[in-house]
């Protein structure tokens, strides 16, 4: 049996890590399930497409990085569109976030979020068409690597950048001052107000970090797949089973369960069909909640 599943399975709960980062730092901190946060992803590519699209207008025709299907101008309009995802969450928080979690009530901050979602897609779909568009129509030879795998550069080059945003993030939240007041914000709040953290300037970040996650995730699977406005939408389930089950608040946790979840779907369409995917994530998400609710690596709140 090929085991060309793992490779796929690896890059799929890649994608899925990233944005369930933003996802489990948001319910842990602001105590809110963010519906709106696979819009996010498809926000921030599009606006990354748009760059690119401009950047070409200007140069005219730039050669790719050899042996990469993309050039410098991609590399530019990423982080050009991590920056717009970042204020773009910023920008939804102030306008109707922030006044709604006042009000002290989840549910109300939740349907808001699943109406933003709605709002965003929509808008979306009315500017660019539900049309399926590509950063570059370039077609790459795998190479073999053994045991029946094929990988192409483009995946191994995102394989890594995950691997170094992800220990970025880490060291964040594990060796600066701004990642431990994240941390006490998520484990007791009413604490970390009275011991002076400022919660605003928290908030902020952690809007910062799960807008600009999100924007990567969703050029991976641009370069991938393709680019549509529900690339989001669709990623949402597994994001939010990848949360709980890596822990809500841990981001080690949160990109283990993306990788588990990832290289289940894979399995599963290796072994017992391409229908099945869709129901992967939602069978381990209850599996997880009747056996460990708190996750792998969630901690009992006290």
């Amino acid at each position: 049996m090929s085991l060309q599943f793992v490779v796929d399975g690896l890059l799929t709960g890649s994608m899925i890590g990233l944005g369930a980062i933003g996802v489990t730092l948001t319910y842990s901190i602001l105590r809110f399930s963010n519906f709106a946060h696979g819009d996010f992803m498809a926000w921030g590519t599009y606006a990354t497409l748009a760059v690119v699209s401009a950047i070409g207008a200007t140069f005219g025709k730039i050669a790719p990085i050899a042996p990469l299907s993309f050039g410098w101008p991609l590399l530019v309009a990423l982080v050009v569109g991590m920056a717009f995802t970042a204020l773009l969450a910023l920008l939804l928080d102030k306008v109707l976030f922030s006044r709604l979690r006042s009000q002290g009530q989840a549910i109300i901050v939740v349907m808001a979020s699943f109406g933003a979602s709605m709002a965003l897609r929509s808008l979306l779909e009315f500017t660019f068409t539900s049309r399926p568009t590509y950063f570059s129509r370039a077609i790459q030879i795998a190479m073999p690597v053994g045991f029946g795998i094929r990988i192409t550069p483009d995946q191994i080059a995102l394989l890594l950048l995950t691997a170094v945003l992800v220990l970025g993030v880490h060291l964040l939240m594990t060796r600066t001052q701004t990642g431990r007041a994240m941390q006490a914000l998520s484990q007791n709040a009413a604490l970390a107000r009275i011991v002076g953290i400022d919660v605003a300037s928290v908030v902020r970040v952690t809007w910062v970090i799960g807008g600009a996650l999100a924007c990567v995730a969703g050029v991976m699977i641009g370069i991938l797949v393709q680019i549509r406005p529900f690339m989001g939408f669709d990623m949402l389930l597994p994001m939010f089973a990848a949360a709980i089950l890596g822990g809500i608040g841990s981001i080690p946790g949160a990109v283990l369960g993306g990788l588990i979840i990832g290289l289940a779907e894979a399995g599963a369409v290796q072994l017992i069909g391409a229908e099945w995917r869709a129901a992967v994530s939602f069978i381990i998400l209850m599996a997880v909640l009747f056996v460990r609710p708190i996750g792998l690596f969630g901690v009992r709140e006290r």
